[in-house]
């Protein structure tokens, strides 16, 4: 109990961090206008200097400026495509094995190789992940989990968590419009390093399991006088009851057979219903009655799907499966904290052009899911969100198609690839903490080439005396 309440603990802290952020960052937007009042109001007397709080509000925002223009190379064959596309390969052959997507990845690719702006490899990147992430599904939708009879990818997580997914990414693709860079480097790396570290320590604790594991193999062998060779792989047990009897690998079956229509299509139609919202809006005016009406909207729709599964957990109607015993015992406060990280994985994604699975990847192995079924559920979940997003802007033109297609189809292959070839390593090694491994080395190597790319432009907008503040997303062109 109190390593689940410290694991929780970790959680919080970070989360408190993100809330605190993006808190101050409203108040700011909040305080703008009435300071300006104020100071009109004496200007019209005389001449008065300006208090510092006023100073800072006029940095962070300006109606009448704006820090962002975007830049979009031609697409001709050269080294920029060539180096863009191997980089981008590895980038969707690794993020996908760990469930993030590796946006991490193809921003600062997108950025420094191909040379577009922040914000439209921000948007071209939502394009990489989905085309990886819809790769990686179609490959797990064959296969089950790695301990108990079920498909490896765990349905009423997903109905738990999708829902706000989707809904986070509606807010943070309206972040990105409005965010300075330089804020959204900061958040990012203080999310990335924290999440890193933790999932590092993660795989580290499996290895050890595993280590565990495999011995005991090695004497059960000895004992039965076969040689001291390490035996089959066989993944760590899913829950407390699981231990004594794990024969099943991870095999392949049909579609058809080990897919769950049913929850498929409540999904299915929560990614429809806020898409139809998202086109709506794009035929109203930018913050007439109609765009809030239709963004609200999409509020009920998540809720109502998310709440209906977090209750029936509650319940015990359902459970989440791949947890063992343990998915069977879930408290209303462990189930409204879920539904939060999903909605902040969304805001993240959004935000930042990454997938949701750099929160919800390390999430699902702080809740015990097994490393192969928190990685294909992640990734499952970033295949409705991701295309949101890309949706999303596409119909604010942020990203030239033609490009767009070609990375889609280079991380599409690369995906498959990755899955393919860490999937016979496992087995071969009897080693599930690689994924966990890989997620962590890919969401670290995020951190750094998109912290350092974002510091560099703040050091270039800094020299050039450029607008750093908040957009005005009233009067935000693409």
């Amino acid at each position: 109990m109190a390593e689940t309440g410290s694991k929780w603990w970790g959680l919080r802290k970070l989360g408190l961090i993100l809330v605190i952020f993006l808190g101050v960052a409203s108040v700011l937007v909040s305080a703008e206008r009435t300071l300006k009042e104020e100071s009109s109001s004496h200007n019209r007397s005389r001449e008065v200097e300006p208090s510092l709080m006023t100073k800072v509000v006029n940095f962070l925002w300006d109606p009448s400026l704006s820090g962002y223009e975007h830049t979009w190379p031609a697409m001709k064959f050269g080294w920029k495509i060539i180096v863009g596309s191997i980089i981008g390969f590895l980038g969707a052959a690794f993020g996908s094995v760990g469930g993030v997507g590796g946006g991490g990845i193809f921003v600062p690719m997108l950025t420094l190789v191909i040379g577009f702006d922040a914000k439209s490899s921000t948007a071209i990147s939502k394009c990489m992940i989905m085309g990886a992430a819809a790769s990686t599904v179609y490959y797990n939708l064959k296969l089950r989990h790695p301990t108990l009879d079920m498909p490896i990818i765990d349905y009423d997580l997903a109905l738990l968590f999708q829902p706000m997914l989707v809904l986070g990414i509606s807010i943070g693709v309206a972040f990105n419009v409005i965010f300075a860079d330089w804020m959204v480097t900061i958040l990012l790396i203080i999310l990335f390093i924290g999440t890193s570290t933790k999932a590092f320590f993660k795989g580290v604790e499996t290895w050890k399991k595993e280590t565990i594991i495999k011995k005991e193999a090695a004497k059960r062998l000895e004992s039965n006088g076969h040689s001291g060779e390490d035996g089959e792989y066989k993944a760590l047990p899913a829950g407390p009851n699981d231990g004594t009897n794990n024969e099943n690998k991870e095999k392949e079956v049909t579609i058809l057979e080990n897919v769950c229509w049913k929850e498929l299509g409540i999904l299915f139609g929560v990614w429809v219903i806020i898409l139809g919202l998202q086109i709506g809006k794009n035929y109203t005016s930018t913050c007439s009655y109609g765009y809030w009406i239709l963004n609200l909207l999409q509020v009920p729709v998540a809720l109502s799907v998310s709440g209906y599964e977090a209750v029936c957990l509650y319940k015990g109607k359902r459970v989440i499966a791949s947890k063992g015993e343990e998915g069977t015992n879930l408290k209303v406060h462990s189930l409204i904290i879920y539904c939060l990280f999903g909605v902040l994985a969304g805001i993240v994604g959004g935000l930042l052009g990454l997938g949701g699975g750099f929160i919800l990847g390390p999430l699902f192995l702080e809740l015990g899911i097994p490393p192969q079924v928190s990685s294909a559920t992640a990734t499952f979940a970033m295949t409705f969100s991701s295309s949101m997003s890309v949706v999303e802007y596409y119909l604010l033109k942020r990203f030239p198609v033609p490009y767009a297609l070609y990375l889609i189809a280079v991380a599409t292959f690369a995906a498959f690839v990755g899955q393919h070839v860490v999937r016979r390593l496992i087995n071969i090694l009897g080693r599930a903490s690689l994924i966990i491994f890989i997620l962590a080395f890919t969401i670290f190597v995020s951190a750094i080439s998109l912290g350092g790319v974002g510091i560099k432009d703040m050091i270039e907008k800094i020299e050039h005396k450029e607008y750093m503040g908040f957009e005005n997303l009233c009067t935000y062109e693409g």
